[in-house]
């Protein structure tokens, strides 16, 4: 039997789930389940103790390593499950020693800073995501991450330079760079320097990469080196997901994120000013504890005051041990309601970005299940050989993808 390894939460996840089958199966472990866990919410944790259990049942005797966020916090929730012979931390996630034997203890995330697991190409081999941070020094009253993830550490410049000249000749075409708190990359290395100055390495040091996308960055902070690289770099990609999580000042402040909601509309029309065709996604959290009728309407209006084109809508869900579970809490009902007007919104937000974009013009990235991207992440219907761009003009959409033709 094969290494089966079942994967909750983020693309950073997803990525280290794949580099772990590759440092799992190198160190012998080839007949077992690997769960990699999510605590960024408590639904993610329930999920992953129901996988493992349903793995136990329908797989007895099958042996299952656990790692990820969930059992890096709290080990002793998954250690006494069927059928678990070892736990893996987060910092242990690639050394090949740590998936041999039996072992239920968990190594302490702070006490040893471990770069990102190395990157590993998408099974199709057109798109990458690269882990360049892990970790964060941030404090956010809802937040769990930093306890399993551990202190903000970047990989350094000359390494990610050199994994992407290995992807790059691999056949991948575009490279997405990806971390815990990804803007925060470079402040720990010599010189701090910024993520902007890294943008410009890979572009200019991988001169074959064809794309260069970022994922999430914190609306608090975009360096004037990325800003410029916006502006001058073709290739890298007009999208930008932030970490918004509310428009709300109270509630930003409750929260205790870095910015406010003029802060965030100021980074959305200073990186629109020097880049016009550049989209916005967002993450943002419905029914954070003392969010009432106004707060929620405040978070609301950003969609279309910040004229998103993406919206990941998240229900609030208490972690324990974190400030927000102390305070007061908004009714699980109605913050399973105002989530589910969030994604509504978000909806409309992207068949109205949809719609704006018929007739364009766009170089899209053509990937695997009959669809392409444009540089802006816009989704598009489209058969082709994976990894080849192709010259399209948008004709229309049918509400989640656009529908095009040869340009």
């Amino acid at each position: 039997m094969t290494l089966e390894v079942v994967t909750f939460g983020c693309r950073l996840n997803a990525l280290e789930s794949e580099a772990m089958r590759d440092v799992a199966g190198a160190a012998g472990l080839t007949d077992a389940v690997l769960v990699n866990t999510c605590a960024v919410t408590a639904e993610a944790v329930r999920q992953a103790r129901q996988a493992i259990r349903r793995a136990a049942r329908d797989q007895p005797g099958r042996p299952i390593v656990v790692s990820g966020c969930a059992v890096q916090i709290a080990p002793e929730d998954f250690r006494d499950l069927p059928g678990v012979v070892r736990l893996v931390g987060n910092n242990d996630k690639g050394r090949a020693e740590a998936y041999r034997g039996e072992a239920r203890a968990m190594s302490d995330v702070f006490a040893e800073a471990r770069p990102p697991v190395p990157a590993r190409p998408l099974t199709d081999r057109v798109r990458a995501h690269l882990a360049v941070q892990t970790g964060c020094d941030h404090r956010c009253t809802f937040c769990v991450i930093p306890y399993g993830r551990g202190a903000s550490r970047s990989v350094p410049a000359g390494e990610v330079l050199r994994q992407v000249r290995e992807l790059v000749a691999s056949g991948v075409r575009e490279v997405v760079l990806t971390g815990v708190d990804l803007t925060s990359w470079g402040q720990d290395l010599p010189g701090r320097p910024p993520l902007g100055r890294l943008v410009r390495r890979i572009l200019k040091g991988a001169p074959d990469l064809k794309r260069l996308r970022l994922s999430s960055i914190d609306a608090a902070e975009i360096d004037a080196e990325l800003l410029a690289a916006f502006a001058e770099e073709a290739r890298l990609m007009p999208y930008l997901h932030l970490s918004l999580q509310h428009g709300d000042d109270l509630i930003l402040k409750r929260m205790k994120r870095r910015h406010l909601r003029a802060d965030a509309a100021a980074l959305v029309q200073r990186v629109r000013a020097v880049r016009p065709d550049l989209a916005f996604g967002a993450d943002l959290i419905a029914g954070f504890p003392t969010e009432d009728e106004a707060a929620f309407a405040n978070l609301l209006s950003l969609i279309d005051d910040l004229d998103l084109a993406y919206v990941h809508a998240f229900p609030f869900s208490p972690r324990p041990g974190t400030p927000a579970a102390r305070m007061p809490q908004v009714p699980r009902e109605v913050v399973k309601a105002r989530a589910a007007e969030i994604r509504d919104a978000g909806a409309r937000a992207l068949t109205r970005h949809l719609e704006r974009g018929a007739g364009r013009l766009v170089t899209a990235l053509v990937e695997r299940g009959g669809r392409a991207r444009a540089p802006d992440h816009t989704e598009i219907d489209w058969t082709g050989e994976p990894g080849t761009l192709v010259e399209l003009r948008l004709v229309g959409h049918d509400g989640r993808r656009a529908r095009a033709e040869i340009a």
